[in-house]
């Protein structure tokens, strides 16, 4: 009397644990939905795939694979392998049921009887347990009691999903061999295609792996010898042919038939065209990222940088990088990291890795001197022998041609990239003023303060990413106005934040100069007259629409680039060797311009590209230079900014009579601390006699006539002493220290 609710309460306990694990399986919506394949993708601004990354290491998966894409044959060898009643059955096929068990009795080796059904509810047991937390997978044989749950839950499956639905995430979930889960990762593993592609044969082997995943190959083929029987048998046909079954096995196991180009997605799914910025955003399996990049541009500039590389190889030339930006927006419309195949160190991202500038950073030089108008673009400029006094010794810069061209003027200094000239014009704005410039321009890369550069500075001697150079120029390109670039459509997530990525993306928009001067070094690296004497009238930088453009070539030619800009678009591209081998005869208008000017060219195709419009604060003038006979420069209009145009720009004679004597470039003054103050007074010198009117400045700080001996109290710091004349115009500068050393104890 008192078995009877004992009976009953386990019975109604079992169907309670059978049925709490049935109704705990999710729908099949749900489990495509949480399903996440193995790798992530970086998108054009169009959707078009560009890059894949793996990033989940624990398996390979490739993206869901309908049951439309799966090759008949590879269904027809999954059920006589697995399932054959598969469309009669229920979920759970009792006839199989019976005989297994009937053989288990009497320990007969059986293939079992569990469905697809069933082992699906396995694979979702598994699944669901990977996708929550503190959940561990049970994979492996289960005992009776998971079997009849298993049962209950292939029931309840049935009856809410298709059958269609289970098929499909049966081949989506199961494994095949190590690493590869899905239909998708074990095709292009193992076969080099995707899962609509497969033959009879190829079907076999698979289906024959979800019993033996790591069986050897003599073994799987065996396996697969016995499925291709039991399709012949569901359809009634002769006896498979399976010779050659064990050579495709062991190749393909092997992974001799993977496709080594196209990888594991396939060159539509995984072009390959922007690895290192995919590197750097992609960072959660499944992820697909919508870039800025345009797919069209990044095809055809990698295409013009490897073509171009190409050329210029027998001079120790392979390693490039490009970057393309829209300047109003600041999108970065193409990201080329390196060459590629052609480099032995293709994943050195060439964008941001850090090298010296070169003569990119003379542009900035120049319009800090405008914009403090110590400088206008028809100021004269001794470009003769020099030789700086510094801590380190005498610096002696010399012009990239080795001759000099005596005076000229500011416009045709910077066109023609005379090196002279521009270490001239440091020294009289001062190397840490520079330095700072180049701060606000983005150069976040010079942590050290301008001294420790030196007067090299002006020739690019820091060390710059082609990230920084370009959104640098783009500044030249919007007034002078900065602003932070942006990679993704979607969100504001910048790819990277140190090195020479350093507050690319980060930082607040500012202005970094002021528009009037900006124009004007616009418009001299616009001049293609202004280059004729290094570059010639028909160079590469000589575009039929209007551009703006500079080249560099570092020390040793190590370096070369060329960096540019349109009234829309940014172009910057860098060739040299990622290990810092120099180039052999290779300067900027050889090795990077060519690919610049081509990429400049397809992106004005069919466009018109106007001048930029003069901005309030500049003025048109005709000018002319005196003697003609020192200055070898013809009358023409002269941009200025108001308040600095002359119409003659006349050589004065006393300008080459004197030049500051002492204290010199680079002096460091030691105070005695044991001699009154007011008996250490510096004298300072000219080398000639002054001009009329001309005037000492300490600091900006008017001290008295230049046709007076002055004598200064010396104050411990740095400072700067110029020379005017007598309009105010600054004549020669020199930078000094004054230190204070300590008493000696007794």
């Amino acid at each position: 009397m008192i078995r009877f609710p004992v009976r009953k309460s386990t019975f109604l306990a079992l169907c309670w644990v059978l049925c709490s694990s049935a109704w705990a399986l999710p729908s099949f919506v749900e489990v495509r939905t949480a399903y996440v394949e193995s790798d992530a993708w970086l998108l054009a601004r169009d959707g078009q795939a560009l890059q894949s990354k793996r990033v989940d290491m624990s398996r390979r998966r490739l993206p869901w694979t309908r049951i439309e894409d799966v090759s008949p044959t590879l269904l027809r060898a999954l059920l006589a392998s697995e399932d054959r009643r598969f469309y009669e059955h229920a979920g759970v096929d009792w006839g199989a049921a019976a005989v297994s068990a009937w053989r288990n009795l009497w320990n007969t080796r059986t293939r079992g009887a569990s469905t697809l059904s069933m082992q699906l509810v396995g694979l979702l047991d598994d699944f669901v347990a990977e996708n929550e937390e503190g959940k561990t997978p049970r994979r492996g044989r289960r005992n009776v009691p998971q079997k009849l749950s298993q049962a209950a839950s292939a029931l309840w499956l049935e009856q809410r999903w298709k059958k269609d639905e289970i098929l499909e995430a049966y081949l989506n979930l199961a494994g095949f061999r190590g690493e590869m889960q899905g239909v998708a990762a074990m095709s292009r593993g193992l076969f080099g295609k995707w899962p609509d592609g497969l033959d009879e044969q190829e079907a076999a082997l698979a289906a024959a792996l979800l019993r033996a995943p790591n069986a050897a190959p003599s073994v799987a083929a065996q396996r697969a010898c016995g499925v291709l029987q039991g399709v012949a048998q569901m359809r009634k046909q002769d006896a498979p042919d399976c010779s050659g079954l064990e050579g495709m096995a062991r190749l393909a196991l092997s992974g001799g038939l993977r496709d080594s180009e196209g990888g594991w997605l396939g060159r539509e799914q995984s072009p390959g065209l922007a690895p290192h910025l995919a590197s750097k955003l992609l960072k959660t399996p499944g992820e697909r990222l919508r870039s800025t990049l345009d797919a069209d541009l990044q095809r055809m500039a990698r295409a013009s940088l490897h073509s171009h590389l190409r050329e210029i190889a027998r001079q120790n030339a392979e390693d490039g990088a490009l970057l393309v930006l829209d300047n109003a927006s600041g999108e970065v419309l193409a990201w080329v990291g390196s060459s590629g195949a052609l480099s032995q160190a293709a994943e050195v991202d060439g964008v941001t890795a850090q090298r010296q500038a070169g003569s990119t950073l003379k542009p900035f030089l120049y319009a800090q001197a405008i914009e403090q108008r110590s400088l206008t673009a028809a100021s004269l400029l001794n470009d003769s022998p020099l030789a700086v006094t510094t801590t380190s010794g005498l610096y002696v810069p010399q012009n990239y041609t080795s001759d000099y061209r005596g005076w000229v003027s500011a416009r045709m200094a910077l066109g023609g990239s005379l090196n002279v000239p521009t270490v001239r014009l440091l020294v009289r704005l001062g190397a840490d003023e520079f330095r700072d410039r180049l701060v606000d321009f983005g150069f976040k890369s010079l942590v050290e303060r301008g001294d420790y550069y030196g007067y090299s500075l002006a020739l690019g001697s820091a060390d710059v990413s082609l990230l920084m150079l370009a959104n640098a120029y783009r500044t030249l390109a919007n007034g002078g106005q900065w602003s932070p670039l942006r990679v993704l459509r979607d969100k504001n997530q910048a790819p990277c934040s140190e090195g020479g990525c350093l507050g690319v993306f980060a930082d607040k928009p500012r202005r970094a100069a002021a528009t009037a001067p900006v124009f004007i070094v616009s418009d001299i690296l616009s001049d293609r007259s202004a280059r004729v004497g290094t570059f010639g009238l028909e160079s590469w930088l000589a575009t039929p629409y209007w551009s703006a453009a500079k080249t560099g070539t570092s020390k040793d030619m190590r370096d070369n680039w060329c960096v540019g800009y349109s009234t829309r678009y940014t172009v910057a591209v860098w060739v040299g060797n990622a290990s810092g081998a120099a180039m052999h005869d290779v300067s900027g208008v050889s090795g990077a311009a060519p690919v610049w000017r081509e990429v400049m060219d397809w992106l004005h195709r069919g466009r018109k590209n106007t001048r930029p419009q003069p901005p309030a604060g500049v003025k048109p003038l005709n000018i002319r230079f005196e003697p003609p006979e020192k200055i070898a420069e013809p009358p023409r209009q002269e941009w200025f900014v108001t308040g600095t145009e002359m119409p003659v720009v006349r050589l004065a004679e006393v300008q080459a009579l004197a030049h500051i004597a002492y204290p010199g470039q680079g002096t460091i003054i030691a105070l005695d601390p044991d001699i009154p103050p007011a008996r250490q007074r510096i004298a300072l010198q000219l080398s000639g006699p002054a001009g009329p009117g001309w005037q000492w400045r300490i600091n900006g700080v008017v001290l008295g006539r230049a046709t007076q001996p002055q004598r200064w109290l010396p104050v411990p710091g740095k400072h700067r002493l110029s020379l005017t004349d007598a309009a105010g115009q600054e004549l020669e500068a020199v930078s000094f220290q004054v230190r204070a050393m300590m008493r000696k104890r007794k």
